[in-house]
């Protein structure tokens, strides 16, 4: 294969690594209020446009068929904010006994209960060649449920959040250690640096592990998931928003110091979903093709 195939299979991962490098070389082009105005054109402007080119290219048959695929739908849904939050709950009492940060432990908690992204997880899956509908379902309907669970309790979706993450009214209980002023504020910052590289190998190691059974799931015998609604599963299921979950941090946190280091886990989960995800697609795509083709049944490397 001649570097010019090599380049056109992998467009996608390298389109990644290409605005990660320009954001790197020149942040302040994408910062907020900036020339690329991305509290408009990302926010609202980018999703429209994921959601609408999405509508163009899907058949009114295969929207109908996937709103009701509720058998994929009840385990997306189920996984995400069910098995995911409970299953970080739990990890996360076996690494409070090491003496990992608790706020940056707090902080992974709070990313487990978010609900799948409107823009990450649909995107991987269509470049794969997945059930897009059902990525596109699931990614609006995870926010919708959420929203709605909290406004029909009568409580904002920041304190309806706060609760799901099972840290009910601790910020009331506990007195911030760092609350002494600029000194502990830079403390925390560097403390936050200094364990982002363990937080992110962790997070890097819950999101295989969490694909990887998503895909044993989707894919067990007697499965009646198609390999497309596998590559929805694995990416729905796993993915979490960054839209959502900073407001929330930002609004029941709002003025505590340690903000910084609950908020590393969600910042570096976000890109790590996104450049693990466009590894995968040089390797999901393949297998789903022949898979369709009734070729093979081996279980594909996780990554190329």
């Amino acid at each position: 294969m001649g570097l010019l195939d090599k380049l056109r299979k992998e467009w996608f991962l390298i389109g990644i690594v290409a605005a990660i490098g320009l954001a790197r070389m020149e942040p302040s082009i994408g910062v907020k209020g900036g020339p690329l105005k991305p509290e408009v054109t990302i926010t609202y402007v980018a999703v429209s446009a994921i959601f609408f080119n999405s509508g163009l290219s899907l058949k009114t048959e295969e929207l109908t068929s996937a709103l009701l695929h509720v058998r994929l739908h009840m385990l997306v849904q189920g996984f995400t904010l069910g098995f995911f939050p409970l299953a970080v709950w739990l990890l996360l009492r076996l690494l409070a006994l090491t003496g990992l940060n608790p706020w940056l432990l707090q902080g992974l908690q709070v990313v487990a209960c978010m609900p799948p992204p409107v823009s990450s997880a649909v995107i991987l899956t269509k470049a794969v060649g997945g059930n897009e509908a059902a990525a596109i379902f699931n990614s609006a309907f995870g926010s919708f449920l959420v929203r709605e669970a909290c406004a029909h309790m009568g409580i904002h979706p920041s304190s309806a959040t706060h609760s799901l993450c099972f840290y009910p009214r601790r910020r009331a209980r506990v007195q911030p250690p760092l609350a002494a002023g600029p000194p502990r504020r830079a403390a925390a910052l560097v403390t936050s640096v200094c364990e982002d590289e363990r937080s992110g190998r962790l997070i890097l190691l819950i999101q295989l592990s969490f694909m990887l059974l998503t895909f044993m799931i989707s894919t067990r015998d007697g499965s009646s998931f198609t390999p497309a609604d596998t590559v929805a599963i694995v990416f729905c299921s796993t993915h979490k928003s960054l839209t959502l979950g900073v407001p929330m941090l930002k609004i029941v946190f709002a003025g505590m110091p340690q903000l910084s280091l609950l908020t590393v886990p969600l910042l570096v989960y976000h890109p790590t979903q996104i450049l693990l995800g466009g590894l995968l697609v040089g390797t999901l795509r393949p297998w789903m093709l022949s898979r369709q083709r009734g070729q093979s049944l081996r279980l594909p490397r996780l990554l190329p």
